[in-house]
């Protein structure tokens, strides 16, 4: 085999460089995990369930269950009904969501907004789950009454039902109100509701007047967030809760536990990684949310100044506008669709940054820039 010309140094001077240039996608860069260097050199694996300690010694369910624990009282589940896992991403924690759904109610039927995370579609077509697309309203919100019509078009058959807070493009969030009012007036008493919280799960606990996620006021189901998105870490994560006494499960011998989660082997290092920002950021986060909650307002307040096209929906972050020219789009590694680009305002988008941002956006000649 050729000697390879890649190389680690290359490779460390790349990220610190794509660091610095990066806005379209929701995650807080803002991080260190120094710390817990050291525990690279072991082969941590959560396999199995996280409440059962297992055959397998070289793992750190003990922290990942006090993760879940955080976001069991963050959410107001009930501790003796709680149970959770840490999740390889937010899309697992749909994919685990809603095969919940589905082993609850066989013969269910998806619902989600057109503006919905692609992994819900993924999820009808992994579990064989009919889908019903659900229209949106302009801003990203679900359209409340083609919901409405749709599952009176389904009465007879279970409702899966599929709700945002913060959706993929334009951060919108869906109202949990509405949609519980939706079953009770049409009287439909089958149905599990998932909350897809992949960045607004950890925004709307901290907003006052916020949609709240809440299991002892709602119905809900299962709620996934993403750990690797406001919390911050160096590799992908997330976390799904649900009922405990819903939770299917069936006994591995070999393991010396149950087999609970989609994955098998699961990631030992990231409950650590959580469990550390937790430890020692939770009293900061209502302050993060606020900072990045105004620094989004700055953004787009820069922008409709200049009488541009802009959109900040309501408890968001999400900062949509026209795209921009193609090497603005790769030098900030924005995310598109169609016509129009969004920045995710993080805890490492300060002033200087969103400013700079602002100025290279709009100067005649974009092709002196270096990606």
């Amino acid at each position: 085999m050729p000697d390879s010309c890649l190389s680690i140094d290359a490779l460390l001077e790349r990220l610190e460089h794509r660091t610095k240039f990066h806005a379209g996608y929701p995650y807080n860069l803002q991080i260190d995990y120094q710390k817990i260097l050291p525990l690279l050199e072991y082969m941590l694996n959560n396999l199995g369930d996280p409440y059962v300690e297992g055959n397998y010694g070289l793992n750190t369910k003990d922290f990942e269950r006090e993760v879940i624990q955080f976001f069991a009282n963050l959410y107001h589940l009930p501790i003796d009904d709680t149970w959770g896992y840490i999740t390889s991403c937010g899309t697992e924690g749909n994919l685990y969501g809603i095969l919940l759904g589905r082993e609850l109610y066989p013969n269910g039927i998806l619902y989600g907004s057109q503006d919905c995370h692609y992994s819900v579609a993924k999820a009808a077509k992994m579990f064989r789950i009919p889908f019903v697309e659900v229209q949106s309203q302009n801003h990203g919100e679900i359209e409340y009454s083609s919901l409405r019509q749709a599952l009176i078009n389904n009465r007879n058959s279970p409702a899966i039902i599929n709700v945002n807070v913060g959706t993929t493009v334009t951060g919108a969030v869906d109202d949990l109100s509405k949609v519980i009012q939706i079953l009770e007036e049409l009287k439909i008493t089958d149905f599990h509701i998932h909350v897809d919280g992949a960045l607004g799960g950890m925004l709307v606990p901290f907003i006052e007047g916020a949609i709240n996620i809440d299991f002892s006021k709602y119905p809900i189901g299962s709620v996934a967030v993403s750990g690797h998105k406001f919390i911050g870490s160096p590799v992908p994560c997330g976390i799904v809760l649900a009922r405990k006494h819903q939770v299917k499960s069936s006994d591995v011998e070999y393991l010396g536990s149950t087999d609970t989660t989609i994955t098998g082997s699961r990631n030992g290092l990231t409950p650590v990684i959580l469990w550390d920002a937790i430890q020692r950021r939770q009293h900061m986060f209502a302050l993060e949310v606020a900072q990045c909650l105004q620094n989004a307002e700055y953004l787009y307040n820069q922008i409709v100044a200049t009488d541009q096209f802009a959109l900040l929906n309501p408890f968001s972050t999400t900062v949509v506008f026209q795209r921009p020219v193609e090497l603005i789009v790769k030098r900030w590694q924005l995310a598109c669709y169609g016509k129009i680009a969004h920045i995710v305002v993080m805890q490492n988008h300060t002033r200087p940054v969103l400013s700079q941002f602002l100025q290279e956006a709009e100067i005649k000649n974009p092709y002196c820039l270096v990606v």
